[in-house]
């Protein structure tokens, strides 16, 4: 019973499998049908060269019956002379001189025009990851390794490219050169014919089983390949992070074992690769003997001419080179058949709503917000946020405190529309953010975050970021502000330093250019999410003036630990567990000694 239940799971596996690769071709031959007509003029083209290959042994064939009749031969004991009709040679020598030279340019159209569909092919695929990031929820991201999505963008789409380029084609030809060399082997003699294909019949069989065999190694090959480049991206970008944790030997275990499995899934589907190879040039030597040995007999009988044995070797091997090259294109399709389930389920991932038909948009905003009953969870049915409330009047300067976990980074990507809400609404202006574009709604805000986050590229660019029609002076002005301007002139190429890894910029210096950037947008409503965490106490009181002069005018939401920094905030509201359980200014916080006068006093208390 137990035997007959994993032989049907078996079965059920194989049958899903098979399933998935054709729908992976159906959607891969959809993805490239704007260059099916010239995909098909290169395999017409590809097919014209092959079988322009495949008469010039037959030519060959003439030619060396007409030198063997020139030879000198025995008639009745006497060693007759012979005569080469060298008009006919020649005549033959330029025919195949026309067949070759024609099959080269056919070759060479065919290979001209596939590398141009293919970087085509490889181009917009990168550019529709690209564009699927951009359409992707934050949510994705929450379980979606970085370093998984950047192999989906080099490794697999480099592994289609590559497979389009010489695969198919190569797959066509091959099979085209194998019939049209199986049909003129027959007409020349069915008896070394069916010697031959009796011979590379076995390479079919085993190349069918190795084929089933190898398919789930490269699959595992291509996802191990994504999960290892995902490991060395975080490890990479918090360097720092795991030398002063004494992380480096976990951080090398898992490596390793990643490493090893993938080791594993590669070292499997290249040896039955390379097996494959093997089985197929055993065959074709095989076929050579075999060919060899018959032909001899039958042409000592007078059944052939040796111009056919001549023919023969040569059709051999057009016949049996075909079956090898097989080999090596089913194994890329493997690979591209993996690498293109991964970018189609990529490809395929829940987007965010369309918006294009939405009419309504925030114009001239004043800044007044509203948070009504809010209700969300990053997974259903386990609620971050359960049921919050505010009104913040336009202008006003509003610090969100609380403990870890509270909900204060999530009520401002709820704000931003990161996140779409469970329950409830949220209105700028008394318009509800879901019915305006995400991207009008991200234009209404400034934000600098805890973490800063620069390009390579000057400090110019840094600042300027995106907005158009920036001047060096207003470029100047906030960087004054924010007290960057003196260590940016003490640069040698000031504002056109070019900002790389290279770069000595402290973390500070860093959050000011990302301050100054939040400056340069002008933006109605403003963010900021710890964004003094990262420079000294002096820094600190420099910038704490520059956002004094931001957030004027402003309707500004202010993320804080430092309790310290928001004591000039019109409104500070205190959350714990998703709610709000207090509100009020400093003063009137500290008056009712509740859970914000605990959290302020903790602080010193523990200074």
């Amino acid at each position: 019973m137990k035997e007959q239940i994993l032989e049907q799971k078996s079965q059920n596996d194989t049958m899903e499998r098979s399933s998935m690769i054709k729908t992976t071709i159906a959607m891969l031959l959809i993805y490239c049908k704007k260059y099916l007509r010239g995909m098909l003029i290169a395999i017409v083209a590809a097919v014209g060269a092959t079988a322009l290959q495949i008469i010039g042994p037959e030519k060959l064939k003439d030619l060396t019956n007409l030198i063997i009749k020139g030879l000198p031969a025995m008639v009745e004991g006497k060693t007759v002379i012979g005569w080469i009709d060298m008009a006919a040679v020649s005549k033959i020598a330029w025919i195949l001189i026309i067949l070759y030279g024609g099959s080269f340019l056919l070759s060479y159209l065919q290979s001209l025009i596939m590398a141009t569909i293919t970087q085509k092919v490889s181009k917009q695929m990168r550019t529709d990851i690209l564009q699927k990031v951009n359409r992707l929820p934050l949510k994705y991201f929450d379980y979606a390794s970085f370093g998984d999505v950047l192999s989906r963008v080099t490794n697999d789409v480099d592994a289609i490219g590559q497979t389009l380029n010489q695969s198919i084609v190569t797959l066509i030809t091959s099979v085209t050169m194998v019939l049209l060399s199986l049909i003129m082997m027959f007409y020349n003699s069915w008896i070394l014919a069916l010697t031959a294909v009796g011979a590379s019949g076995i390479g079919f069989g085993f190349l069918t089983l190795i084929v089933k065999i190898s398919q789930k190694y490269f699959r595992e090959q291509q996802e191990e390949l994504g999960r290892i480049n995902g490991h060395i991206e975080e490890v990479y970008t918090g360097h720092n992070v795991v030398k002063v944790y004494n992380g480096s030997r976990e951080a090398k275990e898992i490596f390793e074992e990643s490493n090893r499995n993938l080791y594993n899934s590669a070292f499997k589907s290249q040896f039955y690769s390379g097996f494959m190879m093997l089985i197929m040039n055993f065959v074709g030597n095989l076929g050579y003997v075999a060919v060899c040995v018959v032909g001899a007999a039958l042409a000592l009988r007078g059944d052939i001419t040796y111009g056919v044995i001549v023919a023969f070797m040569l059709y051999i091997r057009l016949f049996t080179q075909p079956l090898s090259q097989l080999t090596s294109v089913m194994s890329n399709l493997q690979r591209t058949i993996a690498a293109s389930q991964r970018v189609f389920e990529f490809l395929e991932e829940p987007e965010l709503e369309n918006e294009t038909e939405k009419e309504n948009s925030l114009k001239e905003v004043k800044g007044d917000v509203e948070f009504k009953n809010i209700k969300f969870g990053y997974i259903q049915d386990k609620p971050v946020i359960h049921d919050f409330s505010a009104h913040i009047k336009a202008g006003q300067k509003v610090a969100i405190v609380g403990p870890t976990g509270a909900g204060k980074s999530t009520l401002v990507n709820l704000l931003m529309r990161f996140y779409e809400i469970d329950k409830g609404e949220i209105c700028i202006d008394g318009i509800p953010i879901h019915q305006v574009p995400r991207e009008n709604v991200h234009l209404q805000f400034g934000m600098v975050l805890q973490d800063t986050w620069l390009f390579e590229g000057t400090i110019r660019d840094n600042i300027i970021y995106s907005k158009q029609g920036v001047t060096e002076e207003e470029v100047i002005k906030a960087s004054k502000t924010v007290g960057l301007h003196h260590f940016i002139k003490t640069l040698p190429n000031g504002y056109g330093t070019i900002l790389s890894d290279k770069a000595s910029l402290s973390e500070g210096q860093k959050q000011l250019i990302t301050i100054a950037r939040a400056m340069i947008q002008n933006a109605p409503l403003l963010i900021l999410d710890e964004a003094t965490s990262s420079v000294d106490t002096r820094t600190e009181h420099i910038v704490q003036e520059a956002m004094d002069k931001l957030t004027n005018g402003r309707t500004s939401f202010v993320i804080a630990h430092r309790l310290s920094t928001i004591k000039n905030a019109d409104v500070i509201l205190v959350m714990r567990d998703g709610d709000i359980i207090e509100s009020g200014n400093h003063e009137e916080l500290l008056a009712k000694n509740g859970f914000y006068s605990e959290l302020y006093n903790s602080q010193f208390v523990a200074a």
